[in-house]
């Protein structure tokens, strides 16, 4: 009796902990925050499913948001979006300027954007330094602006200030370099593009972030669109060496009402891209093979492919007054992620000059310090049913024999004395990897109690053992 009414209490604590964490993640006001598909379904192509697997044993990524918003360093692409929810953030960026020439004003920082500083082995350093394993990088945000030399149109990097810089295109020079880390590769793209003509046309007003005629009526136009999204998508899977990952923004593009052909645009990336995964996000289905919500972990384990992402600031893109969440912030968060089955895509906003600032640097290098250590826990990991106990996260090698208990250290609190939580009882040596030592520990009741050794570095623990039948 008494180990069920001490499972319960924990399981309440757990219960009360994960509501907390239903919270979005650092905001402004206005932010159009994405939740999660409410449905999955899984691919049947063999080599997708093995790529998935990969991708699930890598679990930490990095993305990029960079474009000309980092110019003034603003919000991306949503100051252009008229609706009620982004009017507040664009007058007190541009309190002046009626909406056409704030359009005008936004296009316009193509002129200005030249990143002379961009070094992308040095991004990819960083990102290696700090234990990710996968890239996400924004090749074309919603307004339009291309990261890549696409021949479909004129405006992007290769073809303004920096058109004859080093890296002018900045997509491929960053694939390589992460490449040459072992990364898996993917790329952002956005669905909508407001700088087209055939999406916004700008004979008529904007008034939303949709398509702003009527595409049945208009079909011919419609159609142009279809046709030059697929172009683009196609110039990814053909001219930037092997893609692991298409990562689809903007789900309100689907079917019915704005239907790009996607089945079509993937399977012929396929035939380019074998075992391509696809996060057509938001719109469940074939072709969204892993669920993304955004800024916030769900609220129980999920057993199905997912990622949420974050940014380490509290935007996306660069701000000149960004601030970044600690080290144990971002190591705690890790731990629940996974321990609830999911990967995270931690996101940075490198400078317009193209650099990534030092702050952002060192809270990573600390990151990548700790998963050095503590990486068994995490890397390679799959979920285990008992999977959390207040602080306590649980995660398991793939053949379930060996589990691992993470400590989420909260922020600005010291170590403990002794760590415990219900089930998932021992048998055996236990190990904390942050030493490879072994810890004394006892187990009464279906508690377990770890004693833990005096001079520990105060930082979330992580622990491996084997459990009892």
């Amino acid at each position: 009796m008494k180990k069920v009414l001490s499972l319960v209490a924990c399981i309440g604590l757990s219960l009360a902990l994960n509501a907390q964490n239903k919270k979005v993640f650092g905001t402004k006001d206005g932010e159009l925050i994405h939740e999660s598909s409410e449905s999955y379904e899984w691919p049947t192509d063999a080599k997708v499913l093995e790529k998935l697997d990969k991708w699930q044993d890598v679990k930490f990524g990095i993305m990029y948001h960079w474009g000309i918003y980092s110019v003034p360093g603003i919000t991306e692409s949503w100051l252009l979006c008229s609706e009620d929810r982004f009017t507040k953030r664009r007058e007190r960026v541009a309190p002046d300027k009626p909406y056409d020439e704030f359009k005008k004003w936004y296009w316009g920082l193509a002129d200005s954007f030249n990143p002379v500083k961009f070094e992308p082995s040095r991004w990819a350093d960083i990102a290696a330094d700090a234990g990710c394993k996968y890239l996400v990088f924004t090749t074309k945000h919603h307004d339009g602006f291309c990261m890549y030399d696409s021949k479909y149109t004129d405006y992007g990097i290769t073809k303004g200030p920096y058109k004859n810089g080093k890296y002018s295109d900045v997509t491929k020079h960053l694939f390589d370099a992460f490449r040459q880390k072992g990364f898996m590769i993917g790329t952002y793209f956005s669905k909508p593009d407001w700088h087209h003509k055939d999406y916004w046309d700008p004979f008529w007003a904007t008034p939303t972030r949709n398509v702003n005629y009527d595409v049945k009526k208009y079909h011919k136009k419609w159609a142009n669109f279809q046709k030059f999204t697929a172009n683009q998508i196609d110039e990814l899977m053909s001219n930037y060496g092997n893609v692991d990952i298409l990562w689809l923004d903007g789900g309100w593009v689907r079917k019915p009402e704005q239907d790009i052909k996607m089945d079509e645009i993937v399977d012929k990336a396929r035939r380019k891209q074998p075992g391509l995964i696809v996060a057509d996000r938001t719109v469940p289905g074939r072709n969204e093979n892993y669920q993304t919500p955004e800024r916030v972990i769900p609220e129980k384990q999920i057993n199905n492919p997912w990622e949420t992402c974050i940014p380490l600031a509290k935007t996306w893109g660069w701000s000149p007054d960004s601030e970044y969440k600690s080290c144990s912030w971002v190591i705690n968060m890790l731990a629940e992620i996974v321990a609830k089955g999911g990967n995270l895509a931690l996101n940075i906003g490198p400078t317009p000059e193209g650099e990534i600032e030092q702050g952002a640097i060192d809270r990573l290098k600390e990151v990548g310090d700790w998963l050095k250590q503590n990486g068994a826990a995490i890397y390679a990991t799959r979920t285990t049913p008992n999977y959390n106990c207040g602080k306590v996260w649980f995660t398991a090698n793939k053949d379930g024999k060996t589990l691992y208990a993470i400590y989420a250290l909260p922020e600005k609190e010291t170590l403990p004395a002794t760590i415990e939580w219900e089930g998932n009882e021992p048998t055996g040596r236990m190990t904390l990897l942050q030493n490879g030592k072994s810890v004394k520990y006892f187990c009464k009741d279906g508690k377990v109690t770890v004693t833990l050794p005096k001079g520990l570095k105060n930082e979330p623990l992580a622990f491996s053992f084997k459990v009892k039948k």
